[in-house]
């Protein structure tokens, strides 16, 4: 694609905001919606609940093909917003005011995204969770500086997931996050096509990027950093605003859930304490679904849960204190500040509820996982480093060869919240603190919680995408960990090939 073309695209996309009721898509100045009129209940005909705003749906990006490329557009730039409803907060956004527009693509399809940073800092782009190149994945080794455009290309080649972009510069991922550079990459395929769940985007199939804040009388956010903790706020948002609800217009409604917080772990639960189903986890679909009342999410983790309404009972997603876990224990020890309870996301169905299928009982294939391997590795998470090693760019800290299982041990030294990513591709969980994982890991994973003085065991094989040269990241998904330097890099290489 030429220089003149490019212009052409990111001229014609970005003078062409996609407009619809509870949307935040727009200019710079837009506001969060109001409690009146197209942002709130008025548009189906019912009153918001009082004190509530209608949760802003991200818009679905426009693209454009050209030879055989699917391109979006994504503009790194500030903005300002409503995060609550009577102070306007400066912000960053992907193309809008605060977070971004969904971007999605189907299995096979070949994408490309150019990404122009308009932000007075060097910034970059990552695509969490998903498999392509090194070279376009948006690390710290993919930096895009002030009025430079970047434009990765690479074809989708894994299942339906819910997938999320973020910034990743390293040493300032945090801070990026924290403003509000952050939307969502969904996967599509046949498997989920006819996986018979609600998947009506924005209607019974809803987006929830859940973030926390903490803000000064005036408005601004407040980076200042709690000392050991990062920047953790009180204010809790969907979608960019706090006192969220959601119409509901169907018995079953489908949350793609997302902890975008830079450091807060969420413990998901319904105000009623009833269950709901989860149906899919960082990589995708579960095999089956599996019924919980709680949820533990750390940094990074996704979850697609079915809530089941019923017409005149309304329903909340809250998060409620973290399970206080030593080494023996499955989830995460709760830290400074995971000892709150937060209200997300009310539900608030309409009078009538149109009828959905039931959830099937079989959601998708998932293999079982190499248990055995020729290749171990371990991480020890050690403080502000992982094997006492903090990051190094010019460092690799391993090589893999593609197509030769692995089994990775992750450790987690302290009695405080750490979890482990990887980028490229999707692992499996083989045990936690020796024994099997609960059903809900039991998928595809990208990011998964190490409990305190605890240790995970992954199932690790790298498909395709040799690169002797660029590496990929694995680190703490807790961004104020990472920034300080809990993470590493390693290269995949095809057999036989040597690392450059």
């Amino acid at each position: 694609m030429g220089v003149w073309s490019r212009r052409a695209v990111l001229a014609g996309l970005v003078s062409s905001p996609v407009i619809a009721a509870g949307c935040i898509a727009g200019t710079a100045t837009q506001k969060a919606p109001s409690d009146e009129g197209a942002g709130s209940g008025a548009a189906l005909g019912e009153p918001a609940p009082a004190g509530y705003r209608r949760l802003p749906i991200p818009p679905a990006a426009e693209s454009r093909t050209e030879n055989g490329v699917r391109w979006f557009t994504l503009e790194a730039r500030p903005g300002r917003w409503n995060i609550v409803a009577d102070r306007t907060t400066p912000t960053w956004g992907y193309s809008q005011d605060l977070l971004g527009p969904t971007l999605r693509a189907r299995r096979g399809e070949t994408v490309g995204v150019q990404v122009r940073n308009l932000l007075p800092e060097t910034t970059s782009v990552h695509w969490h969770g998903m498999h392509l190149p090194a070279r376009f994945d948006g690390g710290p080794h993919q930096p895009i500086a002030p009025t430079e455009t970047w434009e990765p290309s690479w074809v989708i080649a894994q299942p339906a997931a819910t997938l999320w972009y973020h910034p990743h510069p390293h040493g300032s991922t945090q801070t990026h996050t924290y403003r509000g550079l952050a939307g969502l990459f969904l996967v599509d395929d046949e498997t989920g096509d006819g996986a018979g769940l609600p998947n009506e985007y924005g209607v019974d199939d809803l987006p929830v990027i859940v973030q926390d804040k903490k803000l000064n009388p005036d408005g601004t956010l407040d980076e200042r950093e709690d000392t050991g903790t990062g920047l953790v706020g009180p204010t809790v948002t969907a979608n960019g605003i706090t006192g969220a609800y959601a119409p509901v217009v169907t018995d079953r409604v489908r949350l793609r859930i997302v902890n975008g917080s830079t450091m807060r772990v969420y413990n998901l639960g319904l105000d009623d304490n009833g269950e709901f189903e989860v149906v899919a986890s960082d990589g995708g679909l579960l095999a089956a679904p599996v019924r919980l009342r709680r949820l533990v999410l750390t940094p990074g983790e996704r979850a697609e849960i079915v809530v089941r309404m019923q017409a005149g009972q309304q329903r909340t997603l809250r998060s409620f204190p973290v399970p206080v876990r030593g080494g023996k224990g499955r989830g995460p020890s709760a830290g400074a500040a995971q000892g709150e309870e937060f209200e997300i996301l009310l539900l608030s169905p309409q009078p009538r509820l149109r009828p959905s299928t039931a959830t099937p009982s079989v959601l998708a294939a998932i293999p079982p996982p190499a248990t055995r391997a020729s290749v171990t590795r371990t991480f020890e998470l050690d403080g502000n480093s992982i094997n006492g090693l903090p990051m190094d760019m010019d460092r690799i800290d391993a090589t893999a060869t593609v197509d030769v299982p692995e089994i990775w041990t992750v450790t987690n030294t302290h009695n405080r919240v750490h979890n482990f990513h990887v980028h490229n591709n999707h692992f499996q969980v083989l045990a936690v603190n020796g024994s099997p994982p609960p059903p809900e890991l039991a998928g595809w994973k990208d990011t998964v919680a190490v409990p305190s003085s605890g240790s995970v065991r992954l199932a690790v094989v790298f498909r395709d995408y040799a690169d002797p040269r660029n590496p990929y990241m694995y680190h703490c998904h807790l961004m104020r960990h990472e920034d300080d330097g809990m993470m590493g890099q390693f290269l995949v290489v095809g057999p036989g090939q040597q690392a450059d």
